[in-house]
């Protein structure tokens, strides 16, 4: 008779709001919506002028990166602090962003319906890293 024996894999996990554990940072809301934005921003910036290539095109994508990535980082992290201080990156890269979306309408790089759509992704994104943070803030599950 052959005896086999149960491995159980340490997987670091966080509670989310409903209770339930996400595995990895691409089950994190804030993240999945930050992706988005980035993959928003990638696309429309390649419409933009060739002599902004290394101006505003990739100050924008920087910017739109570091927010996902950011989230990415902050969510290995395992202090409240360092985990809140990605976050808090993170949400300052998004408010970049806006400015960024702004100004690619105001020297018409973009036009109304384009200004809307990533103001509408961003303010989603905006949306869940903004709960995410108060939720690792008030989360006792997290190591101050």
């Amino acid at each position: 008779m052959e005896v086999k024996k149960e491995v159980k894999k340490e997987v670091k996990m966080e509670v989310k709001k409903d209770n339930s554990f996400s595995r990895s940072f691409k089950d994190l809301e804030c993240w999945q919506k930050a992706h988005e934005f980035v993959l928003a921003v990638y696309k429309v910036t390649k419409l933009f002028p060739e002599d902004e290539r290394y101006g505003l095109t990739s100050q924008f994508r920087r910017a739109a990166v570091s927010i996902a990535a950011n989230i990415c980082e902050g969510y290995k992290k395992l202090s409240k602090a360092d985990k809140l201080r990605f976050m808090n990156i993170a949400q300052g890269s998004l408010e970049e962003c806006r400015y960024y979306i702004i100004l690619s309408r105001d020297i018409e790089y973009i036009d109304q319906q384009t200004h809307d759509r990533l103001e509408y992704i961003i303010n989603g994104a905006s949306w869940k890293l903004n709960g995410y943070a108060e939720g690792i803030s008030k989360n006792a599950g997290v190591k101050d």
